[in-house]
């Protein structure tokens, strides 16, 4: 056991230990809201690296960090006052290009640097020595005739690697009974093992899809890049159902013929991909290794240790995953890099896909971004050739794209509590009669968004958050959509006390089910939305019983947007194609294009013709005109050209500041004694401080500041020296957040 400084009380003590053991000053980050690292003394015989995992003492308990630098420098604090590092982790030490990530993001996010590695740290107990487990192998003795069910796990056997018993049933698709048979007469001999189960790798060798020329062009594009060991960023994007997935599995399989190469794959929501992890596994006989936040601590742990020690080939995962300490990172993927749910809006506020491009510039490899929809500032990165730009403009095989039309609302008035119009009756209709499935989108959970007294006209608010409450008929609840707080669906009125007064107010997804069971009581519908689906295993069993044909309607919100593919889904009703197509968020428009545009994808994905309809109050508007004339290139150009008129992203740099906390009246004073010191620069914009449009969350009140500055402003050095002109009071919290993309 190495010295501690804290049992070091007696002077002469001191001396005698400074003579055995030399000691150096070094710095450790720990995984805490620090701005910067902390001071420890280390024995020259502990040998630590930088990036090395360590245990220190701090405030009376023992923390794990990583050994940011082995030359502290020179400060006000006396060396013997600094306390020993207790003991060094056995495991690989941090990559350096992980070190460089967490610095970069710490400064370009304005977050402090332990906040960041704690990303990075997010797996309990990692430090812990693994326990020894019995695995199991094939026996060197078989016999020569056995069982067609035994035959299979013999033929699915990967050398001599031992597995556990529930990856032999999964690999050979045999029972468990056919599993443990073969170990009682010894066909599978036990293996001790220390750690967790190896991972199996990618079959690289199997027989791959027909690629049409498209998607062969565009793959020998990224391969021959990925072949010069460079950091590039290429945009492969390609119209809904064009196969890019499968170009970027060609790059993929490339990448695995290196030795110990490692790829990153981003998805939007990794509980939302079945379709494409079953894809993968049918490419490459085995499962990715999957990162994301609904993991067991179990699973994440073996995931994580598996990444450090380079075991992991091909990561999946949300863009948290990005934080993983890959070894050797030869290939990034971000898939529906349009979507935004790869920024994160709480702790460290990052866009996953921006960040992927950091990670990939550091790595000195290939990026991926792939979309149907790409952003405009990835569009306008390809148009200015920062970007390669691949483009698939056909459907694979033999589907065509769907034909788009506009209901127009104030011609085919709707019922009075009703959402289908005439003309998306007569379609379901006729879709249902050719045994053909029907998709209506409505981007609005629940089956109502508000609640309201007939009596006294009161709005159920949350008493939280500055919204109201969503019914959820289904649940016979009321729920807000922030915070999570909820409460029974009341009897009467809490305001005035009224009974049977409180009126649902506006159309949701089980207000849209409703209805089509009054309209065909004997057709099967289901819903998609994270209400009705509340797990990876629910989705799955959800995504196959439409891929059987066991549903005739599908009512969704956007996650029925995320790259499904059902062969007999041939229509699309948008119920309300004007929801969120304007407001204070300067892409509203785009965001609406690319979710109708996705959604509208769904449709004739194979040989049967596809329809959309939009049902909207405003058929001229340019989203919907660009949808219906397949012209998006003119609403693009338009988009771009209002965003640079106000030097808005990607023309222009945004950042924006909250400040909250539980007093009113402080955070409001704070907010105009930091106006008083903002900063003064012809091309730096301060606008605010106003509410949030969210003015009151999770029970603190809100004020925001916008900033808006030209391209060339150093925009992180201007908030922050703004800032540090006030200490924060007590009370009140400040979130910096660089690139806003919520105007919540």
């Amino acid at each position: 056991m190495y010295p501690r400084n804290n049992k070091q009380n007696d002077p002469f003590e001191k001396q005698l230990m400074s003579e055995l053991f030399p000691t150096r000053r070094i710095q450790v980050l720990l995984p805490l809201p620090l701005s910067g690292v902390l001071d420890y003394l280390m024995p020259e015989e502990m040998m630590l690296e930088i990036g090395d995992f360590v245990t220190v003492p701090l405030s009376g308990r023992e923390m794990q960090g990583v050994v940011w630098s082995l030359n502290a420098p020179e400060n006000d604090i006396p060396i013997e006052k600094l306390k020993y590092v207790v003991r060094k982790a056995e495991l690989p030490p941090v990559p350096d290009t992980l070190i460089q990530f967490v610095k970069w993001v710490a400064q370009y996010t304005l977050s402090p640097l332990g906040s960041v590695l704690k990303m990075a740290l997010s797996v309990p107990r990692k430090f812990d020595k693994p326990k020894k487990k019995i695995f199991y192998r094939l026996s060197e003795d078989l016999p020569d005739k056995m069982t067609p069910a035994r035959q299979k796990i013999v033929d699915a056997a990967i050398e001599d690697m031992p597995l556990a018993v529930k990856t032999w049933k999964e690999i050979a698709g045999v029972s468990d009974g056919v599993v443990r048979g073969m170990i009682k007469v010894e066909m599978l001999v036990p293996v001790e093992v220390s750690g967790e189960e190896t991972f199996i790798n990618p079959d690289i060798e199997l027989e791959r899809a027909l690629l049409s020329e498209e998607q062969k062009q565009a793959a020998e594009h990224i391969i021959t890049q990925q072949r010069t060991n460079s950091f590039r960023t290429i945009l492969l994007e390609g119209v809904t159902g064009s196969g890019k997935t499968e170009v970027y599995f060609e790059a993929i399989a490339e990448c695995l013929k290196e030795e110990s190469a490692q790829v990153l794959v981003l998805v939007p929501e990794i509980s939302l991909t079945t379709q494409w992890l079953d894809r993968f596994k049918e490419r490459f006989a085995s499962e990715p290794v999957i990162w994301h936040s609904e993991m067991t601590p179990a699973q994440r742990r073996r995931a994580w240790w598996a990444t450090i020690r380079g075991e992991a080939r091909v990561i999946v995962g949300a863009r948290s995953a990005l934080f993983l300490p890959l070894q050797k990172l030869k290939l990034v993927i971000v898939d529906e890099e349009h979507s935004t749910t790869f920024k994160q809006d709480e702790g460290v506020m990052y866009h996953g896909r921006d960040m992927a491009v950091v990670r990939a510039m550091q790595s000195d490899c290939t990026i991926v971004l792939a979309s149907a929809t790409p952003s405009l500032e990835t569009m306008i990165n390809a148009q200015n050739e920062k970007y390669d730009w691949l483009y698939l403009g056909e459907r694979h095989g033999p589907a065509e794209l769907p034909a788009m039309s506009t209901v127009d609302l104030r011609h085919y008035k709707l019922r009075t509590g009703s959402t289908i119009s005439g003309p998306l009756y007569d379609a379901l209709k006729e879709n249902l009669e050719n045994g053909e499935q029907s998709l209506l989108y409505l981007n609005r959970r629940g089956y109502a968004p508000l609640t309201l007294c007939g009596s006294c006209g009161h709005r159920i608010e949350c008493p939280h958050c500055s919204a109201w409450l969503v019914e959820h008929q289904k649940f016979k609840k009321l729920e807000c959509h922030h915070c999570g707080f909820n409460r029974r669906l009341p009897e009467q009125c809490p305001n005035c006390e009224a009974l049977d007064s409180l009126i649902p107010c506006g159309p949701g997804v089980e207000r849209v089910a409703e209805e089509i069971e009054l309209l065909f009581p004997e057709a099967r519908l289901a819903i998609m939305s994270s209400d009705e689906i509340s797990s990876p295993p629910a989705l799955k069993k959800m995504v196959e019983k439409i891929e059987n044909h066991e549903v005739d309607f599908i009512i969704g919100t956007q996650i029925i947007t995320k790259g499904y593919h059902f062969p007999m889904l041939t229509l699309v009703g948008v119920i309300d194609a004007d929801l969120g197509m304007s407001g204070a968020d300067p892409r509203a428009a785009e965001r609406a294009w690319q979710q109708l545009e996705q959604v509208a994808g769904r449709a004739g994905r194979e040989k049967h013709a596809g329809r959309v309809l939009f049902q909207t109050y405003q058929p001229d508007h340019p989203v919907l005109k660009a949808l219906v004339s397949g012209d998006k290139d003119l609403f693009l150009e338009a988009e771009a050209e209002a965003r640079e008129n106000q030097k808005l992203p990607p023309y222009g740099k945004l950042a924006s500041i909250i400040l909250s906390g539980a007093d009113r009246s402080k955070v409001l004073s704070f907010s105009k004694e930091l106006l008083k010191k903002s900063p003064q620069y012809d091309n730096v914009t301060i606008l605010g401080p106003v509410p949030a449009p969210l003015s009151y969350l999770r029970g603190n009140y809100r004020y925001r500041f916008l900033i808006k500055a030209d391209i060339e402003v150093n925009l992180q050095k201007t908030v922050r020296d703004w800032l540090s002109q006030m200490k924060t009071g007590r009370g009140i919290r400040v979130q910096i957040d660089i690139d806003p993309y919520s105007f919540y």
